[in-house]
């Protein structure tokens, strides 16, 4: 479940700024539940950036070489809302059923 969950995560982080990859498995690993390695996460951004929801560019780093940004893509924004709505209906229908609504 966490693995369909991640992209969305992904995105989410990246709409309120630019991230590199190293940066976004960092930030995830300060979740409970989240903890991701640079093996999950950069084919999960090239995924992201073939289906154009991520834009990338790379920017000079004053600690190494240049490092590759993501951002969120007008597709990605639009798949985000979209995810943020279905997400709110199955959470409350899973809680529903875990409080011992559905019988």
């Amino acid at each position: 479940m966490r693995k369909g969950l991640l992209e969305y995560c992904v995105m989410a982080l990246l709409r309120s700024q630019p991230r590199y990859g190293y940066e976004l498995v960092q930030e995830l690993a300060q979740v409970d539940g989240l903890l991701t390695s640079e093996g999950t996460m950069y084919p999960l951004l090239a995924r992201l950036r073939r289906e154009r929801l991520v834009d990338t560019e790379w920017r000079e780093s004053s600690g190494g070489p240049p490092r590759k940004y993501y951002r969120l893509s007008a597709a990605g924004e639009h798949a985000l809302e979209g995810f943020r709505k279905e997400w709110a209906t199955l959470r409350g229908a899973v809680d529903g059923i875990l409080k011992g609504g559905a019988q």
